[in-house]
């Protein structure tokens, strides 16, 4: 998803990532048990709704799993650029298969004549180049029935001198939780390579220009959960 500046494609980077990633994503978000929380008690539907949900670069399905714990009798479309990601994901919800279909698509080409009741995306929409970025949200709130919500858990540029606060604080963090030196440096260099930080006033402009009323609900450092709704 976005153009790489190294030699990797994204959906390589993180076909490699894949045996890790549920493990290493605990410690890269010190506050990983409180963002998805928040971003759960967001959907704007009773708990016993039978709602279809989107999930935009889904990967092995972490925030599909928080969903369905709190809505079971949701249907799933999971949409990853990596297939060794969605194959975890198939892997986790193969007790609930009939409810989850996967799609390997990229996100910008994501364009779904479906109309979901809740779109949901988690640390994927920033690999994208802004203009990407944009477009999507466009997409995204077209895939969407009126009174529907977008929520987005995902990273926030920090212009200096917070950029810099936001990346020594992260490494403090991280180290400090007793991840693996190889494993951080393994992330900064994904972090290198795919990542295009907007700023989270941009996003909030961007969703608004999308035809989203949208906020900014939680943000520590550089993670931010965005609520839009349509």
């Amino acid at each position: 998803m976005g153009s790489p500046k190294g030699t990797r494609s994204v959906e390589q980077a993180f076909d490699e990532a894949a045996p890790e990633y549920d493990a290493w994503v605990r410690q890269a978000l010190p506050t990983y048990e409180e963002l998805f929380s928040v971003a759960v008690e967001l959907i704007p539907y009773p708990t016993d709704a039978a709602i279809s949900v989107a999930d935009l670069g889904a990967g092995s399905g972490l925030f599909s799993q928080r969903v369905l714990s709190s809505y079971p009798d949701a249907r799933f479309t999971l949409f990853d650029a990596s297939r060794a990601m969605l194959g975890r994901a198939g892997r986790r919800f193969a007790g609930s298969s009939d409810r989850f279909t996967f799609v390997e698509q990229r996100l910008e080409r994501f364009s779904e004549p479906q109309r979901f009741d809740l779109a949901i995306s988690s640390l994927s929409i920033h690999h994208l180049e802004h203009p990407a970025k944009q477009n999507l949200f466009r997409k995204i709130c077209a895939a969407l029935r009126p009174g529907s919500a977008f929520i987005n858990v995902d990273q926030v540029r920090g212009d200096s001198p917070f950029g810099d606060l936001y990346w020594s604080t992260w490494l403090a963090k991280v180290r400090e939780s007793g991840a693996p030196e190889p494993r951080i440096q393994a992330s900064v260099e994904r972090r290198r390579e795919f990542d295009r930080d907007a700023s989270l006033l941009e996003q909030l402009d961007w969703l608004q220009q999308a035809g989203f009323e949208a906020d900014c609900i939680y943000k520590h450092y550089f993670v931010a959960v965005f609520l839009a709704l349509k």
